[in-house]
């Protein structure tokens, strides 16, 4: 059996690269390599909306943005968010960079240019790291459950803010965890409009169309919607009655 991940799996990469030739040819590189693309953010925000909206396997960041915020800044948004792999990517080396590169928990680290070679051996090896220790990370560190159906076969870990899916862990932006987060947190009750926005957006002024939006998403990613509306006054989850 081949222990090639990049061969034996479809992995999304997203690249955040504010030189868009280097981009460009770095997307013909990971598509030689068999893998797809999710997309190509040039800034710091638009990295971070790609991720919330498309949440891809893995990040290639260059370090140098050109903007206030750096690639390192990014990468450690992706991470402690999302629990994303990140390769950095840098056109020059030294101690001070590496240094504070290495508070994002990066992966790899390449210079470039990189050959093909070498990013194969980078995103091959971050995924197996990425893949063994999440798959492992409970008998490493045992940990509590707490589980609220949704249906027979979709439960939420209120503990690990984990949405399953027939046992398999269903893939949520933040904002989709935090919505779980703060409506299974008193499963049942009405969470108001205002407790939501703040919780979610730390907002106090709501726009509903905003939160609809969110639901919409989820309904569509489980299939049907349990949240329910009720009318000026919020929001609560409809949890599944499982037959002892």
């Amino acid at each position: 059996m081949s222990n090639n991940l990049i061969a034996n799996n479809n992995f999304d990469v997203l690249i955040v690269e504010d030189e868009p030739v280097l981009a460009m040819a770095m997307e013909v590189k990971l598509k030689k390599l068999g893998l797809c693309v999710s997309g190509i953010a040039s800034t710091p925000d638009n990295a971070i909306l790609h991720v919330q909206n498309h949440y891809p396997d893995i990040a290639i960041v260059d370090i140098n943005l050109n903007a206030s915020k750096t690639g390192i800044d990014v990468a450690n948004y992706i991470w402690k968010n999302f629990n994303i792999p990140i390769i950095f990517l840098t056109s020059y080396y030294n101690d001070k960079i590496l240094n504070k590169a290495m508070e994002a928990e990066p992966y790899a680290y390449l210079i470039k240019p990189c050959r093909n070679e070498e990013l194969k051996v980078a995103i091959n090896t971050a995924m197996h790291k990425h893949q063994f220790f999440f798959k492992n990370q409970n008998l490493l560190h045992p940990s509590k459950k707490e589980f609220i159906y949704l249906a027979k076969n979709i439960k939420f870990d209120k503990i690990q803010a984990e949405l399953y899916i027939d046992d398999k862990i269903c893939k949520l932006t933040k904002n989709e965890k935090k919505l779980f987060e703060i409506l299974t947190k008193d499963a049942g009750k009405v969470m108001s409009f205002d407790s939501i926005f703040n919780f979610i957006w730390r907002e106090d002024v709501y726009d509903l169309s905003k939160l609809r939006s969110l639901i919409y998403r989820l309904k569509n990613k489980l299939g049907f919607n349990p949240f329910e509306n009720l009318y000026e006054e919020g929001y609560r989850i409809v949890i599944f009655e499982k037959l002892s």
